[in-house]
């Protein structure tokens, strides 16, 4: 017998609603009870009968919304939507290549295969095979560290923050470290340098002014009080125009004579030369530890390309000093960032072949016209999905590197551009563009310039880009 649409629409009362136990005895709920189990499903359940109790107290429920297929579709979007992973692969059309709030570096085939292995069995992560004892787990990438960076010794944390805090913690508590006032940094997040040294116990000593900081600073900073002569690269900023730094070798020269320890916070950190690419020159971890300076702190996951990591190298006395300190264990990495770390650092013994394996060297290294290409393709399938009321332009465009390298430089590249064309006022209607983009079932994310929805195609790959034809194609936005 079939319902009327009147009755499908008549009010539901509380009472209307149907039993708990006859819902979940019902035969549609055994694919779910398989797949999610009872107590969650129970869970779910008992939290869409509540709400569908507060509609009908409301009077905004229908006798149509509380039928047995009804609530069991509503209890499967729920489930659903509750099991989802919250950590989601989303497609990077920003134009920034490290970009900190998406993940920084991409891994390169070689660390996914290294993690996925010891993912699955015992590893010797801190097993000393030759002895049969108990090991460290620095050793399984130390050698390789010092290989490549000329360090007498290194350590591996968890990120640079937490290489400079353990640094710091360990070889200046309660004394005065000397920084110059143009390299006391703030980076994402509101992490800045006097910060870290207050909660490392040290007392900061400014010298210098914003643009220009000389040798005679330092020199007359010291006394009885200093622990360490610190530098820090600005990777984040520029300071252009009338300046002056004082160079790391002179620093060296300072401390030698006044036997403290020159340290040097180099952030972003490579470890090769990236102007052989056609790159700007930064700063390597062995030029600057060719200085003579005694310490380096510099990230896994910027410019080197691998996994979130912090890396302390240098002097071996103090790495020993360092490794001994209790903030050392509350900071160490696990075994899959070992992993990672481990086959990511292997790539650089063989540097002429970085491009081809390294992903974050790829994606910096990428031809302007490759990306052109791929956005000449998209642009069709894009302009169909969103209709006349917007105009997609292919147009030449600037990347960044990110992360806090390389500042005032960009990469050419090349992407789509969304301009509304509508009747109304356009910022609104490009912002939810935006919006709707990032709540695809892929997000994607892109950048609003100028009264514009920017996608840059420098990190789109060919099977990013495959998907997105598909769904424009098929599907509007």
């Amino acid at each position: 017998m079939s319902i009327s649409v009147s009755s499908q629409l008549a009010p539901a009362r509380p009472a209307d609603l149907p039993a708990m136990d006859k819902l979940l005895q019902h035969p549609q709920l055994t694919p779910l009870t398989a797949e999610y189990g009872i107590t969650l499903i129970t869970q779910q359940l008992r939290l869409l009968m509540d709400e569908l109790r507060t509609r009908a107290l409301a009077g905004k429920l229908t006798q149509s919304d509380i039928a047995t297929d009804s609530v069991i579709a509503g209890l499967t979007t729920r489930l659903r939507e509750v099991t989802s992973s919250r950590l989601k692969a989303v497609i990077n059309l920003t134009g920034t290549v490290l970009h900190t709030n998406l993940g920084r570096a991409l891994l390169p085939d070689s660390a996914i295969q290294a993690v996925m292995k010891v993912l699955t069995q015992p590893t010797n992560l801190e097993f000393d095979l030759a002895s049969g004892r108990r090991g460290d787990r620095d050793s399984l990438v130390e050698a390789l560290i010092c290989e490549l960076t000329g360090a007498e010794a290194a350590t591996v944390v968890n990120n640079n923050a937490a290489a400079v805090l353990l640094m710091l913690s360990a070889l200046a508590p309660q004394r005065e470290v000397v920084v110059s006032r143009g390299e006391l940094v703030e980076i994402g997040g509101s992490f800045r340098i006097p910060d870290i040294m207050s909660s490392a116990g040290c007392t900061l000593k400014e010298v210098g002014t914003t643009n220009r900081t000389h040798y005679a600073d330092y020199e007359r900073a010291l006394g009885e009080h200093t622990a360490m002569l610190m530098k820090v690269h600005c990777s984040n900023y520029a300071v252009v125009g009338f300046t002056k730094t004082t160079e790391i070798a002179d620093l060296v020269t300072l401390g030698r004579q006044h036997q403290l320890p020159v340290t040097v916070d180099l952030g972003s950190g490579t470890l090769v030369d990236l102007a052989q690419w056609g790159l700007p020159h930064e700063p390597t971890v062995r030029e600057t530890l060719a200085t003579g300076v005694d310490l380096v702190t510099f990230s896994g996951d910027k410019l080197l390309g691998g996994p979130q990591a912090g890396f302390i190298v240098g002097r071996k006395a103090l790495i020993e000093v360092i490794k001994k300190h209790p903030l050392k264990r509350a900071l160490r990495t696990g075994k899959l960032t070992m992993a990672a770390l481990e086959a990511v650092l292997s790539l650089y013994r063989s540097p002429e072949l970085l491009p081809e394996r390294l992903t974050t060297l790829q994606l910096l290294t990428r031809a302007q016209s490759d990306i052109q290409a791929q956005a000449e393709q998209l642009q069709p399938a894009l302009q169909s999905a969103l209709g006349p009321d917007y105009r997609v332009s292919c147009e030449p465009m600037l990347s960044q590197i990110g992360s806090g390298a390389m500042p005032v430089d960009s990469l050419p590249s090349y992407g789509l551009v969304i301009h509304y064309c509508g009747s109304e006022k356009a910022g609104r209607h490009i912002m939810q563009l935006e919006s709707r983009l990032r709540q695809q079932n892929e997000p994607v994310i892109g950048r609003i310039h100028k009264n514009a929805v920017y996608l840059d195609c420098r990190c789109l790959t060919a099977v990013q880009a495959q998907r997105l034809q598909t769904l424009w194609s098929s599907d509007g936005l």
